[in-house]
């Protein structure tokens, strides 16, 4: 005679699943199981923390690693859940596999020295403090389980620590520009260049596409709007040309139909590579990062006299105004401020003149 199956096991692909009422409340899970003795065992200690979890308010222990999957899963649509991910990945050694209510700063202690000492910056240690910290608040207060309690009782206090090694930006002088962009692969250079004539992110700058330019008739020119989806902040991004981001502009036209920034004929992925690094290297400008080419426009428009909320608009800074929207006057102006960081007071197109003298050294 066979031996008879355990009510509320139902195997499914292979995995013994759990499909059971267990007081009023009905469990589905996978057990994770593919022999019906070891599917029994799992269940059997799921119906007693449940057990517990009623009579007694006593909440199942689950691991800090669970609770890392289950905020992941459901966060896709998060715009930063790739970096939540690449913190949840290094956190994972050290605290996976511990209870989620085990989980506090001192529990943290490890994983911060650790950080600390391959030359991690707080801000960056910050960062994944603050993705433990949101995850258990809302074990606390948002996840309920089969038993209808929280996953937590109380989220711990988790304090960021104090910033006090933040690196300060390096804007550029124009002899230090000419000396980097000199050094730089010709790609490199001219994204570069966009990039400080612009005040555009990395990121914006390696996924600018075609299909995002406007054209303006009235002002015989055209101007860049950025998806919000793409943006930092989640606002679009209107990205205005000076007379040196058009040429660069118009220097890459026809190379690629999607992209406006090619290597090889693909997207070029990240300006921030080695070409960059031995750059700056040979140029004796180790400390300076691609991201201070953003902090050089913005210095340079201030410098130039640039209003604080033309500023705003040109850096795609959140100002809380429809800074997509814009009548042709208000394009005048914009375009304008940018076109008051061309160059060293030259009239003429820095961008070409600079990318031939790249092209001949390369």
């Amino acid at each position: 005679m066979g031996r008879r199956r355990t009510p509320g096991l139902i195997k499914r692909g292979g995995i013994w699943h759990i499909d059971k009422k267990i007081g009023g409340r009905r469990l589905c899970e996978s057990t994770g199981e593919n022999g019906i003795r070891q599917a029994e065992v799992y269940l059997a200690k799921r119906i007693e923390e449940i057990r517990k979890a009623l009579i007694y308010g006593e909440r199942i222990a689950r691991t800090f690693r669970s609770a890392a999957i289950k905020y992941l899963r459901e966060n896709q649509h998060k715009r930063s859940i790739g970096d939540d991910a690449l913190h949840l990945k290094q956190l994972d050694p050290f605290i996976g596999d511990l209870d989620i209510r085990a989980v506090h700063i001192g529990s943290l202690r490890r994983f911060i020295e650790a950080r600390r000492t391959t030359g991690i910056k707080t801000t960056s240690i910050n960062l994944a403090l603050g993705v433990v910290r949101h995850i258990l608040n809302v074990a606390a207060s948002e996840w309920i389980d089969e038993s209808g309690l929280t996953w937590l009782d109380r989220p711990p206090k988790i304090k960021l620590l104090p910033v006090t090694d933040a690196r300060k930006p390096y804007p550029l002088s124009w002899e230090e520009q000419t000396q980097l962009f000199k050094e730089l692969p010709e790609h490199l250079a001219r994204m570069a260049l966009f990039k400080v004539n612009t005040g555009c992110r990395e990121k914006e700058v390696c996924e600018l596409r075609w299909d995002w330019e406007i054209e303006v008739p009235e002002l015989g020119t055209s101007v860049f709007l950025i998806p919000e989806e793409k943006v930092k902040n989640g606002d679009e991004r209107l990205v205005v040309l000076n007379s040196v981001a058009r040429s660069v502009i118009e220097s890459l036209r026809g190379q690629h139909p999607e992209y406006v920034f090619i290597y090889h004929g693909r997207r070029q992925k990240k300006m921030n590579n080695s070409g960059w690094q031995h750059a700056r290297a040979r140029a004796g400008l180790s400390q300076v990062r691609v991201h201070d080419l953003k902090h050089t426009f913005g210095r340079r428009l201030r410098a130039a006299g640039v209003s604080f909320e033309d500023r705003q608009d040109l850096l795609g800074h959140r100002s809380g105004r429809i800074t997509s929207h814009y009548s042709a006057a208000e394009l005048t102006s914009l375009i304008e401020a940018a076109n008051k960081v061309v160059g060293q007071g030259s009239r003429k197109s820095p961008a070409l003149v600079m990318l031939k003298k790249n092209a001949v050294t390369a």
